[in-house]
């Protein structure tokens, strides 16, 4: 099972009806098979995940925040990993709004190390 246990991770692409951008930054926290993430940055004033990973490093997730509209959000998302040549964790990610219009989309996050 890959470990996502204190990784931090930026969005790198994503669909136009979503709200994250390279200014959100993720911060991830695993126990076992549960994970968690707060993120901030960009439009997103706070943000919180809760989900399962299967023992192929997928992860399925429920995520809720407050954008610059102070507007709470909430979705569902599908992550597959992909293991990049450098080592790092990058996120191939399906998502669903299960507030506002529903909509679906498609974003990508990459795992970012940070130099002390």
């Amino acid at each position: 099972m890959i470990q996502y246990h204190n990784k931090y991770f930026r969005p790198v692409q994503n669909t136009e009806n979503g709200e994250t951008s390279s200014d959100t930054i993720f911060h991830y926290q695993q126990h076992d098979n549960i994970l968690t993430s707060t993120y901030q940055g960009g439009r997103i004033l706070q943000g919180h995940l809760i989900g399962l990973v299967d023992e192929q490093g997928h992860i399925r997730m429920h995520y809720h925040q407050v954008n610059d509209r102070m507007e709470i959000m909430t979705g569902i998302c599908h992550s597959i990993p992909e293991i990049l040549p450098d080592g790092r964790i990058r996120l191939h990610e399906s998502w669903q709004w299960t507030s506002g219009d529903g909509s679906e989309g498609h974003s990508v996050i990459e795992e970012v190390v940070f130099q002390e």
